[in-house]
């Protein structure tokens, strides 16, 4: 029985690192979230922070996986599948969301990168990630093309990828200039696709 209590107490610290982590990141930027910082904003030294992740790349994998879980409840559950309506309003505010968060965009950013090399803790929560959300807009898209809502010039994955491809070039252009309006230009994005 005090396993099971001990289990539940390390599940507890685990998700308090990781909310915490999401304000600090939120304010300080990636560069000034330390591992030393996120463990003194939650009362632990360096070592006692790492022993609920297997290492520093673990543990921002995780900050970004949890980034995702609070926002998906704006954005909806995938395994919902959410109308088209709100499919764009919930990523047009995620996107919006993500222009009051840069370190949280910048945390993203590297990672994208550096999950390019298949041995990276974040590899598979790339390719995941990145699959559902395609999974879901095509799924939108072919009922909107089968609705004549939508152009049909362009398959639905198809369709898809480029959505994904122009949120995460976007976010990388806002990062340099953060003059950028990334909700706006989604927006227009979504309006040229759809059938006057």
């Amino acid at each position: 029985m005090a396993q099971r209590g001990a289990y539940a107490k390390g599940v507890a610290k685990r998700e308090e690192i990781l909310e915490r982590a999401l304000e600090v990141i939120a304010r300080e930027g990636y560069r000034g979230a330390s591992v030393k910082e996120l463990a003194d904003a939650v009362g632990l030294s360096q070592a006692g922070l790492l022993h609920y992740f297997d290492s520093k790349d673990e543990l921002f994998t995780a900050i970004i996986r949890k980034r995702d879980e609070v926002d998906s409840r704006r954005f909806g559950d995938v395994d919902q599948d959410p109308s088209p309506d709100r499919l764009r309003d919930g990523f047009v505010g995620i996107v919006r969301h993500n222009a009051e968060v840069p370190g949280l965009v910048q945390l993203f950013s590297r990672l994208a990168v550096e999950a390019g090399d298949t041995e990276h803790p974040a590899h598979a929560y790339f390719v995941e990630r990145s699959a559902l959300l395609r999974e879901m807009f095509a799924r939108s898209f072919a009922r909107q093309q089968q609705g004549d809502e939508l152009t049909d010039r362009v398959d639905p994955e198809t369709l898809a990828r480029i959505v994904q491809a122009v949120s995460d070039g976007l976010q990388l252009q806002w990062l340099q200039d953060q003059t950028v309006d990334m909700p706006a230009t989604m927006d227009a994005l979504f309006a040229l696709l759809a059938r006057d």
